[in-house]
């Protein structure tokens, strides 16, 4: 997500609350005016982690996961549309519309699902190694959490 300077008011001493702005996401959607329009990403969705290995974990490792701060690519800021579009789908049924940034969000995802420990099942790693084809020298770099 990208942003310039935005105008804004104190909504209360030592607090702001944003009053314009324009925002770019970098699934490719237009530009967003106003931040009711966007969405906090999970890149790895919340069901898809259950479905690849979260559910075994306890409830404050669900937790940890769900508000990861530890990691920028785990929470983007999108826009609602794109975002809502997603679901909870991994990459064998959606990319971003924004092709350029296929190679961004397969590493990103596979980074996420490594620090993690999550599985990938073979109908993801397909479309995983599929998207890869195209930027064989992406780095993955991983910093574990668990």
């Amino acid at each position: 997500m990208t942003a310039a300077p935005v105008p804004g008011r104190a909504a209360s001493p030592g607090r702001y609350r944003l009053t314009g702005g324009v925002w770019h996401s970098p699934y490719g959607a237009p530009a967003i005016e106003g931040a009711s329009g966007l969405d906090i990403d999970h890149l790895v969705p919340l069901a898809e982690a259950w479905d690849s290995g979260a559910s075994a974990w306890t409830a404050a490792e669900r937790e940890a996961y769900a508000n990861d701060l530890g990691d920028d690519r785990d929470l983007i800021a999108v826009s609602a549309a794109s975002n809502r579009s997603k679901a909870d789908q991994d990459p064998s049924t959606w990319l971003p519309p924004a092709t350029g940034y296929h190679c961004t969000y397969v590493t990103d995802w596979i980074a996420d699902k490594t620090r993690w420990s999550l599985t990938i099942d073979t109908t993801e790693q397909t479309a995983l190694a599929d998207v890869l084809e195209q930027c064989p020298d992406a780095p993955i770099t991983v910093t574990l959490a668990r």
